[in-house]
This record gives structure tokens, C-alpha cells and sequence, in this order.
């Protein structure tokens, strides 16, 4: 191995979503949802590799066609078993870091990206597990649509063995933050705190408000979250546009299959 790891991002995208369906190939501005999060993504300075994690699902071959027709590295594994879909995405990458990213994400910061990961790899002691984001009892301070986790791969093949409950294997990392007596965990916080705002594609209004910030950005996707974030604390009116959308526990699992 060489003396730098190998930091691999691994995107989960499948169009069989449940409050809005074939979300991630959704047209947003001059791209797709799914195309916002791989440029950005890409932007990331110590990302090496971005990978497409998607189904064998039928449903899913609209996702195999856009990541072969756009040149993205791409894997299909189990629907609703996603840990280890991304167990064997990492594995046939060669990760030695794995950045978990979800497609319903396009706004993902690749600076805020960076800060994570000098933390995380440059902790000592050594971390297993990082997140600018974790359940409650955890307090959110980053706003939805930017959120990342941050593991070694070794930490995801021991997972990969022992997680058991389905939340676990369909929410690929709550073992880790589940099991702090065995993992040494990290909650990256920010400060000030915007954990209040939602910024994800996982309804019709959060898509039409990501439609309305993308056309203050005419024909660009570089902007960062912070130009964002003085977009709609200059115009109140456009959280109202998705204020009434319930964000899910991640102990929901989804009981279609």
C-alpha cells in the first residue's frame, strides 16, 4: 500500500425511492441530481475515486446506462441490503478510506468534504468511524443534503461481518456509532449551527427548492454551501418552499421488499 491511502467515495443510487421516485436522475438545472453529486464529489482534493453504488434491481438499469454513457465507475449489488453493497464496492476499488455519500445530495460540499477527511485520517488516536452528521441523541448542526460518513476499510469489512438488525445493513453505518464501547467515534460539528435547513432531494418540494437555488447559479455547479447558505438567509421565502417535509429516523427501513 502506498504511503497515502486510497480514499474512495462511494455514492448509493438507486431510482426505486419511496416519497419520490427516480429521484436521482431527476433534471436539476443543466444536470441530474446524480451528475450534481459526481462533479462535486470529484472536486474534492483528497477524493481519489468516485464510484456509483447502485442495484441489480431492473429498475436500477437506468442508473447502470447513465454512469456508462457518462464514463463513472459504477457497482450493483443488493437493494435493500446497502452495506454490503458498499462492502464490495470498496473491496473491488481498493479503498483504504471510504467516504459514504448518499445521491439524493447534489448540493455536497467538496471543501467541507476535505476538512472532514483531513480530520478524520489525521486524528490520533486513530478514528474508526467520523460524521458530520449522526442521529439523536446527536444534534444536527449541519444543514440536510451535506452529509457524510467517513470510515477505514477494515472498520467496513468488521461491520460487514457483524451487523445483524436490518436499520444496520440497509443504513450501511449504524453499527459503528451503535457500538461505541468497541469503535472510536467522531460527531464532526459545526459551528454556528445550520442544522435547521434542508437541503436534500427526497420529496417534490425539496426538489423544487434545490431548482429555485440552482437558478440563482445559471449554468453552475461549483458554487459552495456557503454561497447557499447567503442565498436563502437573503431570500427567508425560499425555506418555505420545503418546510413542512418530515426528514426520516434512520431506524425506518423500507418494508417494500
Amino acid at each position: 500500500m502506498s504511503s497515502k491511502p486510497k480514499v474512495v467515495a462511494i455514492i448509493q443510487a438507486r431510482m426505486a425511492a419511496s416519497r419520490l421516485p427516480g429521484k436521482v436522475l431527476k433534471e436539476l438545472g443543466h444536470l441530474s441530481v446524480l451528475g450534481w453529486m459526481i462533479a462535486r464529489a470529484r472536486r474534492a482534493e483528497l477524493i481519489d475515486e468516485v464510484v456509483i453504488a447502485t442495484t441489480t434491481d431492473s429498475s436500477d438499469d437506468p442508473v447502470a446506462a447513465y454512469c456508462e454513457q457518462n464514463g463513472v465507475k459504477f457497482t450493483r449489488g443488493s437493494m435493500q441490503d446497502v452495506l454490503d453493497r458498499y462492502y464490495r464496492a470498496a473491496k473491488l476499488h481498493g479503498a483504504d478510506v471510504v467516504v459514504r455519500l448518499t445521491a439524493d445530495c447534489p448540493f455536497i460540499d467538496p471543501a467541507m468534504l476535505d476538512d472532514n477527511l483531513r480530520t478524520f485520517m489525521g486524528a490520533e488516536p486513530k478514528l474508526d468511524f467520523a460524521a458530520n452528521r449522526l442521529p439523536p441523541p446527536y444534534k444536527r448542526t449541519i444543514p440536510i443534503g451535506l452529509d457524510a460518513e467517513f470510515c477505514w476499510f477494515e472498520g467496513l469489512e468488521t461491520i460487514w461481518h457483524e451487523a445483524k438488525e436490518k436499520h444496520q445493513r440497509e443504513h450501511v453505518m449504524p453499527y459503528f456509532y451503535e457500538h461505541p464501547e468497541r469503535f472510536n467515534v467522531l460527531h464532526i460539528i459545526h459551528q454556528p449551527s445550520y442544522g435547521h435547513l434542508r437541503w436534500t432531494v427526497d420529496t417534490p418540494e425539496d426538489l423544487a427548492l434545490l431548482r429555485q437555488i440552482v437558478n440563482h447559479f445559471p449554468g453552475r455547479d461549483d458554487f459552495s454551501w456557503k454561497d447557499v447558505l447567503a442565498l436563502v438567509e437573503a431570500h427567508p421565502e425560499l425555506g418555505e418552499i420545503n418546510a413542512d417535509v418530515r426528514h426520516k429516523d434512520y431506524r425506518e427501513v423500507d418494508e417494500r421488499q
